[in-house]
């Protein structure tokens, strides 16, 4: 079972969104979690969209990379180019990715859905290696 961290730089919106596919997606077979630089809280237009693709995200909550500890993961996904800003032992997992998606804080719900369908098709391209 792979064990999948996906960072942004606040945990609010696209980490969340990947949590959420991943955690569906996997279908038990993967454990997922997510974490930001910075904690901060879920923006409640990611939950609207992501329930909109029927994915409940409503019980995630904001938490920082440093709650948690590098060795616990496999696989580690930025998804707004921060991680050159990760330290080294989070870079250097067995699967290491930087998405660098769009940050739809402030925009549309259009861009927020796009955003969103951008994360899930990246989700199933990771789950199907």
């Amino acid at each position: 079972m792979k064990r999948m961290m996906f960072v942004c730089k606040h945990n609010s919106r696209r980490s969340h969104m990947a949590e959420g596919f991943a955690r569906q997606m996997s279908q038990g077979q993967a454990e997922v979690a997510s974490a930001g630089l910075e904690a901060s809280q879920v923006d409640p237009l990611t939950v609207q969209v992501m329930h909109e693709v029927g994915v409940d995200i409503s019980a995630q909550q904001s938490q920082p990379l440093a709650d948690f500890k590098a060795e616990d993961f496999d696989v580690v996904i930025s998804l707004c180019g921060c991680g050159v800003n990760l330290p080294e032992e989070w870079v250097t997992r067995e699967i290491f990715q930087d998405w660098q998606l769009d940050d739809p804080a402030g925009e549309t719900l259009e861009t927020f859905r796009r955003v969103r369908d951008e994360v899930k098709a990246n989700v199933e391209k990771l789950l199907s290696q």
